[in-house]
């Protein structure tokens, strides 16, 4: 799918202005990643999910920007689908304990001392990982999307054998109507949808596929008891890939954290309801803050 320039002028009123965005590059391991910085005040870095990399959070960035130093990354493996298509030049991670350290290291490079940290998705994977192994490179820590342990579902397992298989056309039928779980409900057509399914197709599918086998590893169930800082879960009350009541559930068993559900929202709440997600991150913030 492309944008129609209406649609792109239209959407405009939600993604950041180009100028307002800040680039960078850091290299890991001998890996470039690329880091966007928006906005001045607190730092509050954002790690993105399973596909789309920093680009599907910046309408959220954009919003948080009024009120902090706003940070995203590229995650190992991020690169254009046009440039690599199936494949992917970058050595990728067996596992997410490999993201959880890229990030520590990438808090070290920029400097930040013991940020806030909002993970979506799989990059709540990757942020519950690192607080559970370095609690103390956090400030405090919020999470959308993600329980302690992945569930296989038959949807996950259809979509990894596509995914491994078969090359997609990025208006495929068969995967787009896959992706409208990620809204919890059939999405209207527009410039919105349309930016969702694009910035999700920029990630090649065979990443995509290592990142869902990734998750089926993930277990951090026996270490939750290793985070001890302020934590909010944050989830769609209509998440239909992780229900909320077992996001709920996860908060339950974190010392101290906290639920909020969105009404009305899906997995990616942070994208289709981006104002309710920012009221939430703010209150938590505030509430960190006046702890202090």
């Amino acid at each position: 799918m492309r944008l129609s320039a209406n649609r792109r002028n239209t959407w405009s009123k939600i993604t950041p202005d180009v100028d307002a965005r800040r680039s960078e590059r850091v290299t890991i391991d001998g890996d470039v990643f690329e880091i966007v910085r928006m906005g001045r005040g607190e730092p509050l870095l954002l790690v993105p999910g399973l596909a789309g990399s920093w680009k599907l959070v910046m309408p959220l960035a954009r919003r948080l920007a009024r009120n902090y130093e706003v940070i995203s990354y590229s995650l190992r493996g991020d690169c254009s689908r046009a440039r690599s298509g199936l494949g992917d030049s970058r050595r990728r991670h067996s596992d997410i304990g490999g993201h959880a350290a890229d990030l520590a290291a990438l808090i070290g490079r920029l400097g930040l001392e013991c940020p806030a940290v909002f993970g979506m998705s799989f990059g709540a994977a990757v942020a519950l990982e690192l607080a559970v192994e370095q609690p103390g490179r956090l400030g405090s820590l919020m999470l959308q999307g993600v329980e302690e342990r992945f569930r296989t579902t038959l949807g996950s397992k259809i979509a990894l054998h596509v995914l491994e298989r078969y090359p997609l056309p990025a208006d495929s039928p068969f995967l787009n109507q896959f992706l409208n779980l990620l809204y919890g409900t059939k999405p209207d057509p527009g410039p919105r949808t349309d930016f969702v399914v694009e910035r999700i197709w920029e990630t090649p599918q065979a990443v995509m596929a290592q990142r869902i086998r990734q998750l089926q590893q993930f277990d951090v169930s026996d270490r939750l008891w290793r985070i001890d800082v302020p934590t909010l879960v944050v989830a769609g009350a209509r998440d239909a890939i992780i229900p909320a009541r077992r996001q709920q559930g996860l908060a339950q068993k974190i010392s101290g954290a906290r639920f909020e559900s969105i009404e009305g929202a899906g997995h990616i709440g942070f994208v289709t309801h981006a104002d309710a997600v920012v009221r939430q991150v703010r209150d938590h913030l505030l509430r960190v803050k006046a702890a202090v």
